[in-house]
Order: structure tokens, then sequence, then C-alpha cells
């Protein structure tokens, strides 16, 4: 009985993370207010120093507590193996740019549909883990693999509209500039996530150290980028300009969701986490028709999001494909 709230608990956990995000993202991009908007690149920055203090409090607990020990764990496992440090610096810089281009897409798709694109990121994990860990896949995961690309691509069909030609071109200018923002965001989680998944696998570092050498890593990468990118902006406006409780809810789900999914998953298996996706799809999608009022459905995209769903489930079907000798 235990096991299976845990599975609704994480059931729910899930899609309050994945929606709530999303949701909050477009809508904090999209808010009309006075002064300047905040930076996307600020709040990357601040999650991730949010998600490097959430770590440190983990490994202090996990350590009864003790700074001593904290103290010593901490310069045992970064200071005194620089090396196997380092080895975090790609996958982090890739998940610090990844960070700002879902900024980017959500400041120019609709939440539903930057929610249906973003399942694009099943193909490429899929694939870098055919690559980079020698995994196979089963039928069922290349047949959904095929689905989901057709369903993306169904999502993405323009059309037809009788607007203003000129506004209609701005949109589709908009809408290109946040499909390009997803697929790369997309081909940059799915190599950072394999990478990741490969470094922790060959070393039996604590997941919540491994992630502190992340947050380091992409405070670092993510106050470069900020000064490149936004530097006059921070010099005459501050770094925390157009900061608000909204924005302070979506740095803190960006930093500690993927540290509640961290600590959750392994209560979820591939039907729940199908689940999961597919009810923050269809909560998107309501919620930025009814509420967002940016988005206007059409049958073509009820279809595309309908294999999406459909593929999502298939891909989870074979769980456990053949034995491969390659994997310990």
């Amino acid at each position: 009985m235990a096991s299976v709230k845990l599975k609704y608990l994480s059931l729910g956990v899930l899609v309050f993370q994945t929606t709530s995000l999303v949701l909050t993202m477009r809508y904090s991009r999209t808010l009309q207010g006075e002064g300047p908007r905040y930076l996307a690149s600020s709040a990357v920055v601040v999650a991730e120093f949010l998600k490097i203090l959430t770590c440190v409090g983990l490994v202090f607990k996990d350590h009864s507590y003790s700074g001593r020990a904290l103290s010593s764990i901490l310069r045992q496992e970064i200071l005194h193996k620089p090396i196997e440090t380092l080895k975090l610096a790609i996958p982090s810089g890739i998940y610090t740019l990844q960070n700002n281009l879902l900024y980017v897409a959500l400041s120019n798709l609709d939440a539903a549909t930057y929610q249906v694109t973003y399942q694009l990121k099943i193909i490429t994990t899929a694939l870098f883990s055919v690559f980079m860990l020698g995994r196979r896949l089963g039928v069922f995961q290349w047949l959904s693999l095929l689905i989901l690309m057709a369903g993306i691509a169904l999502v993405q069909w323009p059309a037809d509209s009788q607007s203003d030609p000129q506004k209609e071109q701005l949109t589709a200018g908009s809408q290109f500039v946040g499909l390009v923002a997803v697929l790369v965001a997309c081909c940059s989680s799915g190599f950072a996530g394999v990478y990741f998944e490969k470094i922790l696998k060959e070393t039996k570092q604590s997941v919540w150290v491994r992630n502190i050498q992340l947050g380091m890593f992409g405070l670092v990468f993510g106050i470069f980028g900020m000064l490149a990118y936004d530097g006059d902006r921070v010099q005459e406006h501050g770094m925390f300009q157009g900061y608000n409780t909204l924005t302070c809810i979506v740095v803190a789900l960006q930093a500690l969701g993927g540290l509640v999914i961290a600590a959750v998953i392994k209560y979820a298996d591939n039907i729940l986490k199908g689940f999961a996706t597919s009810l923050s799809i269809i909560l998107s999608t309501l919620i930025s028709y009814f509420w967002l009022e940016d988005f206007e459905p059409t049958s073509v995209f009820f279809l595309g999001t309908v294999l999406v769903i459909m593929a999502t489930f298939l891909y989870g079907y074979e769980s456990k494909p053949a034995p491969n000798p390659s994997r310990a």
C-alpha cells in the first residue's frame, strides 16, 4: 500500500513540476508590466546558485548534519579529484546553454506547442544512449521514435490563418526562433543527460555531490554568458532587474525541479512517467487555451499530440530490452 501511495505521489510531483515550470515560465516571459523584464541569463545564474545550496544541504543531511564531515567530503570529492571534477564541465556547459534556450523557446512558443515539441528529447536521448552507452532499443521503442517524429511534425504544421499578413509573418518568424531553440535544447538535453549518466555509472560518488560539481561550472558559465549577452543591461539596471514573485517561482522551479525528479524517479516506472508526460501535455494545452489565451488548437495539432502521447507510452513498453553484454 505504501509503495502504491509513493507511486501516485511521484506521479503528482512529476506532473506538477513539468507543467508548472513551463506555464509559469511562459507567463512570466509574456506578461506585460512596467519597467524592464527580468533577464533570462540572470534567472539561470540564480537557479544554479540555488541548486548548489540545496545540494550542499542534502549532503550535509546525509552526513548527520556534521559540518566537519561536509567539509571533508567536499574537499575529498571536488578539490582532491580535479580530473573527475573537470569531467563535469562539458555537461554543465551544455545544461547552461539548454536552460537559456528554454527561456528563448517559451518567449516565442505557446506552452502547449513547446511541451509537445520538447518530447523530441526522447529521440535524442535514445540515440545518444545507443551510441555512447551501447544500449539496445527494442522494436517497440524504434517504432515509437518514428511515431514521435510524425506527431511533432504534425504539431509544427502551419495552420491556415486569415489574420493580417504582416502580423502573421512576425508570428511565423517568432515561432521559427522558438522551434530552433527547442531543437537545440533537445539535442543538448539528450547528449548532456547520457554523458552525465555515463559519469555516474563509472564512479561511486553521491548524485548530490555530482550536482554540486555541475552547479559550480554552471554558475561560472552562466555568469560569463550573462555578462557577455546582457552585460550592458546588468550595468544599467542591475542583475535582478524585473524580478518579482513570479520570477522567483520560475527560478525555484527550475533549480529544484530536476532535484525533485531525481528524488522521486526511483518510484516511477516507465508507464508512470508516460502518464506524467501525457497529463502534463494535456494540462498545458488546456491552460494555454483557457487561461493564457495564446493558443488556438487545430485538428492537426490534436492528431500530432495524440501520436506524441502514444509514442511516449510505446517507448516505455519494452522497459527491459534484450540483455546487453557491454553493460554491467
